[in-house]
């Protein structure tokens, strides 16, 4: 075999083997999360900054496909949770967002206090999700668009994963469409449980 051709071979393996080790780091961390098994460190977060440095994050992303996040909250809101995790859960949910939007549409994410929790929603422009699809998003390695291919989508359990950390701090998390909007919307609790 030539030398060129081996190498892109060895090349495609390696990609392969790290893709593969993504994935089962990522079901053992699931596992962890529905076994209860991994402890919070709550602590009183400034929901605002946090979403402000994620949206930052994630701008080389959105800008390739002209996309941008605009912030409807203010900037006073806070919430008692495990920083680290909850950057998770937003992380998912806004790369879930920047992959799926259309081009040149903006991610508009909200947050209010209604009574003792905090209600986060995530929207999106996107071409319509059937029913049957809507109720698989949180399982485990499902993706809505079965066209992608393992090399230009995730995993199948970012989103999964989000359920997991949320339900593990007492939220809840779902998802909605109306006019081609998909909404994820997140509720925490304000105070420690």
């Amino acid at each position: 075999m030539p030398p060129e051709q081996r190498a892109a071979r060895v090349h495609i393996a390696l990609e392969k083997a790290y893709r593969l080790e993504t994935m089962v780091n990522q079901f053992f961390e699931i596992t962890k999360y529905k076994s209860q098994k991994i402890a919070l460190s709550k602590e009183n977060i400034d929901l605002y900054y946090m979403l402000v440095q994620l949206s930052d994050e994630l701008s080389p992303v959105l800008a390739q496909r002209g996309n941008a996040v605009a912030l409807h909250l203010n900037e006073d809101l806070t919430v008692e949770a495990d920083p680290e995790k909850l950057a998770r859960v937003f992380s998912n949910i806004l790369k879930n967002a920047a992959s799926y939007s259309g081009p040149h549409t903006e991610i508009g994410i909200s947050a209010e206090k209604v009574e003792q929790e905090v209600i986060i929603r995530f929207q999106n422009s996107d071409k319509d999700i059937p029913d049957e699809a809507l109720s698989s998003l949180f399982d485990k390695f499902y993706r809505a668009d079965q066209s992608r291919s393992s090399d230009t989508g995730g995993t199948g359990l970012g989103l999964a994963i989000a359920k997991e950390i949320v339900t593990l701090h007492g939220g809840t998390i779902g998802v909605s469409i109306e006019n081609h909007v998909v909404t994820f919307t997140i509720s925490l609790p304000l105070t420690n449980q």
